[in-house]
This record gives C-alpha cells, sequence and structure tokens, in this order.
C-alpha cells in the first residue's frame, strides 16, 4: 500500500468517525483530495487507492495536470474541482475543464462562466464563496450579500447552484471550530427557505474536517492529510 492510500484511508476512517458521531450517514459525505503542488503521479497513486474528485487551487498547474494525468491513464474518469480565487481573464478555461466551482464570490464571475460553458458540457456545478469569519484577507461574498447573490445566479444558464462554501479563521478548539460552520450551515438553510434549492455545503479540510461534519458539511477539502506536507 502506498503512502498517498494508507493515507487516504486514515482520511477516510476519520470522516466515518465523525459522521457516527454526529449521527450522520458517511455517504453523504464527499472527499475532496485537494492535489495543488503535486504532481500527476500523486493523483492517480490517489486514484488508484479510489479516489475520484480532486481540488485545484492554481489554474496553469492545474490545466497541465488534467492533460498529463489523461494521457497517463485515459482509463480513470476523474471529477475536477476549481477551488482557488477566480480572475476575469480565466473564467474560460475554467467553464472548459472543471465539473465544480467552489470559490463564485462575484455575479461577474458567474455570468462569465455561464457564457463560457460548452453546451456540450453538463452545467457547472457552483458554490458561492462566503466570507464567514469577516476577514479582510480573505475572498468571499459577505454573509449579509448571499441570498441576493444566490438568486441572480441561480437563473443563469450552463450552471447549477450547488450551495456554499467558507475557509473559516484558523482555531485550535473543537467547539471554537464549530461555530463558523454553524454560522454557514444556517445561512444555507435561509437559502434553502428562500426557495434557493442547494444541497452543498463545501467545509472543513485538514485540521478542522471533524468540526465541519459535525456541523453537516457535504464535502470535506483535504490536501495535507493526504498527500503531505505542500511543496
Amino acid at each position: 500500500m502506498s503512502p498517498i492510500s494508507r493515507n487516504l484511508q486514515a482520511v477516510q476512517e476519520q470522516i466515518a468517525s465523525a459522521a457516527q458521531k454526529a449521527s450522520r450517514d458517511v455517504d453523504g459525505i464527499l472527499l475532496l483530495a485537494v492535489s495543488k503542488t503535486f504532481g500527476p503521479d500523486a493523483v492517480i497513486a490517489a486514484a488508484d487507492a479510489g479516489q475520484r474528485a480532486f481540488g485545484e487551487n492554481y489554474l496553469q498547474e492545474a490545466l497541465d495536470k488534467i492533460v498529463a494525468v489523461r494521457q497517463l491513464r485515459p482509463d480513470l474518469l476523474l471529477e475536477w474541482h476549481f477551488i482557488g480565487p477566480i480572475q476575469s481573464n480565466k473564467t474560460r478555461q475554467i467553464a472548459e475543464h472543471f465539473d465544480w466551482v467552489h470559490s463564485v464570490d462575484r455575479e461577474k464571475i458567474a455570468q462569465r462562466l455561464s457564457d463560457q460553458r460548452p453546451a456540450a458540457l453538463p452545467p457547472l456545478n457552483i458554490c458561492l464563496q462566503v466570507n464567514i469569519s469577516g476577514e479582510a484577507s480573505k475572498s468571499g461574498v459577505a454573509p449579509g450579500e448571499v441570498l441576493a447573490l444566490a438568486h441572480a445566479i441561480a437563473g443563469l444558464p450552463r450552471l447549477r447552484l450547488r450551495g456554499l462554501m467558507a475557509i473559516p479563521e484558523p482555531a485550535a478548539d473543537f467547539k471554537q471550530q464549530r461555530l463558523p460552520f454553524r454560522r454557514l450551515r444556517e445561512l444555507a438553510a435561509t437559502l434553502q427557505g428562500a426557495g434557493v434549492a442547494i444541497d452543498t455545503l463545501s467545509m472543513g479540510m485538514s485540521a478542522d474536517m471533524a468540526a465541519a461534519v459535525a456541523e453537516g458539511a457535504t464535502i470535506v477539502r483535504v490536501g495535507t492529510a493526504i498527500f503531505g506536507a505542500r511543496h
């Protein structure tokens, strides 16, 4: 068993344990392997261990990796998620090469993704990134502006609004980790109550995934615990 395979198994066990403690079905939680800074070989090692969904932050690195993996292993059917900041001049390539985008925080970006999504592909799955901790250094729409943005995006063709994503400021204590995830869950419930059909909470990383699962995460984004320290 490869180190990546062992790490994947350990992370899956941690998610299953957190789900059991929260009385949740683990099948309702997708593990997104964040492969940024790691090469095609690492992706293939994880895929050979059963992993199918991969998250990338940097567009050019991601595009090179997607092509390389397809050339090396055309048998692998992988799902690619873009989770990094989005510049307007990068939307076409994101719309053409990814299955999910977690980091939409402006109507302009959503409109461009919709316009540029190829008609031959399924609608692009979208999460709105929320600046849930109000950090000046973080991307994301303010919680009070999420509903208006969701309504504006929900009607765009070639997109499917799926839910919310957040990267809270770090907290060492489990109870403190849960608080921003709870706010995101409550915000999602507000959207659902206002008629916005969403089903996804993308929240939790290597250090706080148990707290995220406890608060209803449906996608956890894990990199270091699977692939090791960043290069």
